[in-house]
């Protein structure tokens, strides 16, 4: 169960002045079991539309999409009455009607009292297109991100450990050595398993990672089938090659996103929309190179980036990357390992609300992110894979920049020393941009 989300759900079901709310993210990421699960413990009922496999609501609603007219037929096609404080009304898949999508507009204007919500695995890419008027204004948005490791470990059953890792993020008191390898081996399994929920499962059910590898081979399967069905025909090789690309470009020490790379000969011109599409869809977080201003959004250079993947369970299935490695952590090479390890953190904190950017100046110091706290505090943050932790990069952001403090992900244990947090690679779900601004 995404928490997180849950509780943002509650938030929006609370609200004295509500909009229609639309539910972001990538296939498989949970989105319908969510709104399910939401709606079985907050609500009497539910009104439950796919609109992929229901064409008899599709066409009532084609025919007229004031909500008097639509809830008049839903009322009739379920044989049962909608309650306007005790029904929820959930449109799945509602990028397969346009009208539903614009009926969310007289929801909001003629029937705010209904509780209505829509999801739609690529919503992101049907609202992006250029011949869709979308209802500005009219609707709230909450973007699904796969499991993160804070949940992973509430549905393996660590809850306790849980708690201690906050404390000691806290309060920068290093865990139990015990407990500091416990969370590291669990970290491993995070790795190889990721937060696609379905994969999760069955990890846990099946106590087998092989089993869960092929459901990630599934996930990856139809994030291809989607690209081939849903883009234009002409687009869907190029976006499956850069798809395809992001092992490559992120297996290279500098892990800025190359076209040529993709394709010899590659620019933007040919690969940019194929970018877009993947990040509309979810399926990949971008990472834009910034220069140090406030706020970080008006100094990102737009034309650097690198990609990742929304998952890193799936970034380790579409790498082939050899399990045993994982674990025997001394046998791989750095950079193989750290690739991982970066899509990890990326994947985090993107899941926390925080704007991916990072940091490289004429010297060739480079810094995997550079987060931006609610109150504007700049934070520089350096990934490494082990308790080797020596660095240029960070000392001489420190240096030219004196941030209030700057932090390591990295294998060691919490503390705070010479300026710098350390975060255990299992920790990084604590980061975000309200405890950013420490004291």
């Amino acid at each position: 169960m995404q928490r997180n989300a849950m509780d943002d759900l509650i938030k929006w079901k609370n609200k004295k002045t509500r909009k229609p709310l639309l539910l972001y993210g990538a296939r498989q990421v949970g989105k319908t079991y969510l709104v399910k699960e939401f709606a079985k413990k907050y609500f009497k009922d539910i009104i439950y539309v796919n609109f992929e496999t229901n064409d008899i609501i599709g066409k009532i609603i084609d025919e007229n999409i004031s909500p008097e007219y639509i809830i008049k037929n839903l009322e009739i096609a379920f044989n049962k009455k909608i309650d306007k404080d005790n029904t929820l009304i959930f449109f799945d898949e509602i990028q397969k009607n346009t009208r539903a999508l614009t009926s969310l507009k007289y929801f909001y204007e003629d029937a705010k009292e209904y509780y209505v919500i829509g999801a739609g695995s690529l919503l992101g890419i049907h609202i992006n297109k250029k011949d869709f008027s979308f209802p500005v204004g009219k609707v709230e948005f909450l973007t699904i991100y796969p499991l993160s490791f804070e949940e992973f470990l509430i549905n393996t059953g660590n809850d306790l450990l849980l708690e201690k890792i906050k404390e000691c993020f806290e309060k920068n008191e290093q865990m139990p050595n015990l407990l500091h390898e416990k969370a590291l081996n669990l970290y491993y399994d995070y790795l190889t398993i990721g937060g696609m929920p379905e994969v999760v499962q069955e990890f846990i059910s099946s106590n087998s990672t092989i089993n869960a590898i092929d459901y990630q081979k599934a996930i990856l399967e139809s994030y291809k089938n989607d690209i081939t069905k849903y883009s234009e025909t002409t687009d869907a090789p190029k976006i499956i090659a850069t798809f395809d690309s992001i092992p490559v470009q992120l297996a290279k020490e500098n892990k800025k996103f190359q076209y040529k790379l993709v394709q010899k000969g590659g620019t933007s011109s040919i690969f940019g929309e194929s970018i877009n599409w993947l990040v509309n869809a979810g399926i990949v977080n971008r990472c834009v190179k910034t220069k140090i201003g406030i706020p970080l959004k008006m100094y990102e250079e737009l034309d650097s980036f690198k990609l990742y993947m929304n998952d890193v369970g799936l970034l380790t299935n579409l790498s082939e990357f050899p399990i045993y490695l994982i674990k025997n952590r001394e046998a791989v090479n750095e950079t193989m390992i750290g690739m991982l390890t970066e899509n990890y953190v990326a994947s985090s904190l993107k899941c926390n609300g925080l704007n991916l950017n990072y940091w490289k100046n004429e010297f060739d110091s480079e810094l995997d992110f550079i987060l931006q706290s609610k109150n504007g505090l700049i934070i520089p943050l350096e990934v490494k894979t082990s308790v080797h932790t020596k660095s240029k990069s960070l000392n001489n952001y420190l240096k030219e920049y004196n941030p209030k403090y700057g932090i390591r992900i990295s294998s060691k244990n919490f503390g705070f020393k010479n300026n710098i947090k350390s975060v255990p690679l299992y920790a990084v779900f604590c980061i975000n941009a309200d405890n950013l601004d420490i004291d």
